[in-house]
């Protein structure tokens, strides 16, 4: 069933002479059996025949020159459009005008895939002239009539398009990728924020590692990083993947947190960069977790990406070739440097690296299982692994004399590393003799 206020809208419009659909996401999800996060609906009543349907209702008026009326109803906003049929686009990005029309044929033909140009009335009957419930019981992404038309218009559908296959699992119809490869060039048009916002979604697709494997081409226009990693033979026993698809494999191993699938995309993309044959022929990439890590600083500023994603995108991929033993002090130290949430994300990303290996070396595993239970125990049981789980403190070393400064840092900071590394107990009395002999 609808919700109230949706039901509620559609039927005044439909009440007072006017045709009133759903149309695009929500009757998609809808479809698959999923719950739409909104519902937008067109209709044949132009905004200011809407707004009189609406009068009483608080209303708000910021997308009239497009033809959207939001009306709200029980307090929940509803985006109400006219159907709209468009002219060209020159930027490759948005109409250069809109016509109101009172063809809902003409409005879905406008629409950027079958699978989102299927209307849905009040009654749950369907619209469908462009074949898109077919489309969706096929698991296919098509575009409405020519696609090349579709992404020239608006090249952010490009993207729109590979994140939709990403996340819903559905294959892109060839006429279709062959029309984004084409098109490509014109991601230059779409701004950056867009562009992370797109690749992040699809980053954290249920489908991702087949999108970076079969659509390398496209996503390069965007992320040029990924090319050089595509069919990079890694020369080495360890690895029975390329560059490219055991970073996909990675990808999809980790959990969908973006931090994450930021860092497993890049964390080896340095190796092109940084390969060397041994006498052997044995490959070797050393100094290839800066080379990523520059790498993925340089996309994700370009990409305008907030700086808590880059900052820990950044950590991971630093560390995350840092060979780490199952043992208390090397926990605590990883705990110090890293924080309990980035070490838990380190380890994540150490165990999908190992899994994206060969065979017979993917026996990291069980150290993964150990550190992830040191630094549970570790948590639980408030060892010190930070300043402030020191028994002493900067007042405490003031009594003794040591003026705030420079100094009193050092000497917290050999303490700390002391306890850390069992060389000294975190007890009080112990770190104040301690304190003493390490003044000047």
């Amino acid at each position: 069933m609808l919700p109230n206020s949706v039901r509620e809208a559609l039927l005044r419009l439909n009440e007072a002479g006017f045709e009133a659909w759903l149309v695009g996401g929500c009757v998609r999800d809808r479809l698959m059996g999923a719950e739409p996060h909104d519902y937008d609906i067109t209709t044949s009543a132009i905004p200011e025949e809407t707004e009189a349907v609406f009068a009483g209702e608080r209303i708000i008026e910021t997308g009239l020159r497009h033809g959207t009326v939001t009306v709200l109803l029980s307090g929940e906003p509803l985006e109400i459009t006219t159907f709209r049929t468009e002219a060209a686009y020159s930027d490759h990005r948005r109409p250069d005008a809109v016509c109101f029309t009172r063809s809902l044929r003409g409005d879905l033909a406008r629409r950027d895939f079958t699978v989102n140009a299927i209307a849905m009335d009040a009654d749950g009957r369907l619209c469908d002239p462009f074949g898109g419930r077919a489309d969706l019981e096929k698991k296919i992404l098509r575009a409405v009539g020519d696609p090349e038309a579709r992404f020239r218009e608006d090249a952010l559908r490009i993207l729109r398009c590979a994140r939709f296959s990403s996340v819903l699992g559905f294959a892109i119809e060839p006429a279709t990728a062959a029309a984004m490869v084409r098109c490509r060039e014109l991601l230059a048009y779409v701004s950056a924020e867009r562009i992370y916002t797109e690749l992040t979604k699809l980053l954290c697709g249920q489908d991702v590692r087949r999108l970076l494997m079969d659509h390398t081409d496209v996503l390069g226009a965007v992320l040029p990083e990924l090319l050089p990693m595509k069919g990079f033979d890694q020369r080495n026993f360890h690895h029975i993947y390329d560059v490219l698809e055991h970073t996909a494999r990675v990808v999809e191993n980790v959990p969908p947190a973006p931090r994450l699938r930021w860092a497993a995309l890049f964390h080896d993309a340095g190796k092109p960069a940084c390969f060397t044959l041994d006498e052997q022929g044995v490959g070797h990439f050393y100094g290839h977790a800066e080379k990523s890590r520059e790498l993925a600083d340089a996309a994700l500023l370009r990409l305008k990406t907030d700086n808590a994603t880059r900052e820990a995108a950044d950590q991971l991929i630093r560390y995350h070739d840092w060979p780490m033993e199952p043992t208390a002090a090397v926990v605590r130290r990883a705990l110090n440097k890293l924080g309990p949430e980035g070490l838990r994300d380190l380890i994540a990303l150490k165990r999908a690296d190992n899994l994206a290996q060969a065979p017979e070396f993917r026996d990291r595993q069980r150290t993964c299982d150990e550190i992830e239970a040191l630094a549970a125990q570790i948590i639980a049981e408030q060892q010190a692994f930070s300043l402030k789980d020191l028994a002493i403190n900067g007042g405490d070393l003031r009594a003794l004399g040591i003026p705030p400064g420079p100094e009193m840092g050092r000497i917290l900071d050999e303490l700390l590393d002391a306890v850390i590394s069992d060389r000294l107990p975190n007890e009080r009395e112990a770190l104040l003799a301690a304190a003493n002999a390490l003044c000047p």
